[in-house]
């Protein structure tokens, strides 16, 4: 992996990777409202796109997972970046066409995890992994500020098929880089199974099931509460999820610092998860003073979307020997069905016009993702006063 021209070419490419593994649910839930209007699509079966492909990733995950330990990094990223291209474009068309297109995105979202983090411990000295893993994770929501802003406001120009295909066209670009940069993968090796979380993993897992649901209810469901519930123009209510994004870069650059001390990382998730309790509870509010949607947006970012960084810091920390990107995929798994079951949860509500309510549910996610962690945080610090 050290042919990709040192670590900061190697970084650069994993949160490019990252970022394009999630390109099209940001860009169709930060295109949300002209989604809403143009395709006569109700905001249920706008929150469908998202079940439907995070329901896709969670079920290929642990096979992607395998394929990761068994064939390599690099041609699980090239594939990753390809797919995404292909499943970008086939947004492009209509409503007809959106739906595959989001389960085909599916596929990008199972390998991203495990072949990024398998490409770092390749590569990487265990004493930088925190923050290499921080900066590759905030490429998701790179993608979530590139979806939110620059490519929202495209939208404005060329309308929401022209943000659509640009994106896809810098996604034959990143695969191309991959296929380019990243040196040959070893021979293909057999790896044992793992289809059921264990110990650790399956902590992370539940803890990452309900961090999804509530994130996923955030970024699908924010920019379209920004323009029905707060006023803002399209533009405006996708610079909010813009600003997420930023925030959350920012989160997991720096919390996931911090979780590469082996002794902090165990409390952070549970810790995170409080955080993100208030912040939903300031969207809550926000329908009656407007500044606090801003101030809940990056309070997502810095804590929510911090604490999936800070989960996969953890597995690569505990990983069994040749299990990184299985135990990878069985979290992310638990995460990406978390994708698949908060929105539809929340569009319900928001179709009835309840967005105070369905706040109150993303809060109610983040306290019980906190309590799964907090749980397992006490339980590790017996066993390592027992032992």
């Amino acid at each position: 992996m050290v042919g990709v021209r040192g670590p900061g070419a190697l970084t650069a490419l994993l949160t490019c990777a990252m970022a394009f593994s999630m390109m099209q649910l940001f860009l169709l839930g930060a295109l949300g409202p002209r989604l809403v209007a143009e395709l006569d699509i109700s905001p249920t079966a706008l929150g469908l796109t998202t079940t439907v492909g995070f329901s896709t990733a969670a079920v290929l995950s642990p096979v992607g997972g395998r394929v990761v330990d068994r064939v390599g990094p690099r041609r699980c990223l090239v594939a990753l970046l390809a797919v995404a291209a292909v499943a970008l474009i086939g947004s492009a068309p209509g409503a007809g066409f959106l739906l595959a297109a989001v389960a085909l995105g599916g596929l990008p979202q199972a390998l991203a995890n495990p072949a990024t983090n398998k490409a770092i411990l390749a590569a990487v000295p265990p004493a930088r992994r925190g923050s290499v893993t921080g900066m590759k994770q905030s490429g998701v929501q790179l993608g979530a500020f590139a979806a939110g802003l620059p490519l929202a406001a495209l939208a404005g120009f060329t309308g929401w098929r022209g943000a659509v295909w640009t994106a896809a066209g810098a996604a034959v670009v990143a695969a191309v880089w991959a296929a380019r940069a990243l040196p040959p993968d070893p021979p293909a090796k057999s790896t044992s199974a793992v289809w059921v979380p264990r110990g650790m993993i399956a902590w992370l897992s539940v803890f990452s099931l309900l961090l999804g649901c509530g994130i996923a209810s955030v970024n699908t469901y924010l920019s379209l509460y920004g323009t029905e519930r707060l006023g803002l123009g399209p533009t405006a209510a996708g610079a909010l999820v813009a600003v997420l994004g930023v925030a959350g870069i920012a989160g997991r650059v720096g919390w996931s610092k911090v979780a590469g001390r082996p002794d902090r990382a165990p409390w952070l998730p549970g810790s995170l998860a409080v955080g993100a309790v208030v912040a939903a509870l300031l969207l809550a509010c926000s329908s009656s003073f407007r500044p606090l949607a801003w101030v809940a947006a990056v309070a997502v970012g810095v804590f929510a979307v911090a604490a999936n960084a800070v989960s996969m810091v953890l597995v690569m920390q505990r990983a069994a020997p040749g299990r990184a990107g299985q135990d990878s995929a069985l979290v992310a798994a638990g995460f990406f069905a978390g994708f698949a079951v908060g929105p539809p949860l929340f569009g319900v509500l928001a179709e009835a016009g309840r967005y105070g309510g369905g706040w109150l549910l993303v809060a109610a996610e983040f306290a019980g993702a906190g309590t799964v962690a907090l749980l397992w945080a006490v339980r590790e610090r017996r066993a390592g006063v027992g032992s």
